[in-house]
């Protein structure tokens, strides 16, 4: 039986990614990186420090991945303090309401610093609903490696077979999957080329995933 539904938040509860997408080549174009399409979409839903690090080797940088990354975070923190369009994925505060009503437990499980998530979470009132917000960028590891949702099943307080996750990326999907939990993959417009043939279940619309509907695709335990 579900009892926990663990959430990533850029592209799944938050419009972000391109936020993120500008904030990166303003830091690449910082540092003349010619970064391709291919290398970037690959970035998807890992955590910013594992990213820059990639990014050294793969452009034999002489500097320190922390640099890349606070050039990165400045320019995201600007264009987030700017951009008044920003918003929440179509539908996801309905399911997120919907869940909490109907007694789920939920927790936030983002490859995203923790001041991200708690600019996100304040700028849209998110903290009454959740019961815990992990950040893939205080852990050892990042995306595709479970730690992040094994830690957010325990935060949650239940089993991986009580919990669900929503993920829009393959890291992400990857990660859900070592960790033994049903995931469900959002096909996001924003995440490009994504693979989700892990996912235990596919939607386009959050309606897909309402409460009343969970018998339909959620096994039983």
């Amino acid at each position: 039986m579900l009892k926990a539904v663990l959430f990533d938040m850029d592209g799944v509860i938050v419009d972000s990614e391109p936020l993120h997408r500008k904030a990166y080549y303003k830091m690449f174009a910082d540092y003349g990186l010619e970064v391709s399409n291919v290398l970037y979409e690959s970035f998807t839903g890992k955590a910013t420090l594992p990213i820059c690090e990639t990014l050294c080797d793969e452009f034999s940088l002489n500097i320190a991945p922390l640099e890349l990354v606070r050039a990165k975070r400045s320019h995201f923190k600007k264009l987030f303090e700017e951009d008044s369009a920003l918003g929440l994925i179509d539908g996801v505060l309905d399911r997120i309401q919907d869940y909490h009503r109907n007694g789920l437990t939920l927790v936030l499980a983002s490859s995203a610093s923790l001041p991200n998530i708690n600019r996100i979470f304040k700028r849209f009132d998110l903290d009454r609903y959740f019961v815990g917000k992990l950040s893939g960028a205080d852990l050892a590891a990042s995306k595709p490696h479970p730690e992040i949702f094994i830690k957010a099943a325990q935060t949650a307080g239940f089993s991986p077979l009580e919990c669900m996750v929503i993920e829009d990326s393959t890291n992400g999907i990857k990660a859900a999957h070592a960790a033994g939990i049903f995931c469900v993959a959002y096909e996001s417009t924003h995440s490009h080329n994504q693979n989700y043939q892990l996912a235990n279940h596919r939607i386009q619309d959050f309606k897909e995933i309402a409460f009343d509907r969970i018998p339909t695709f959620f096994p039983n335990v």
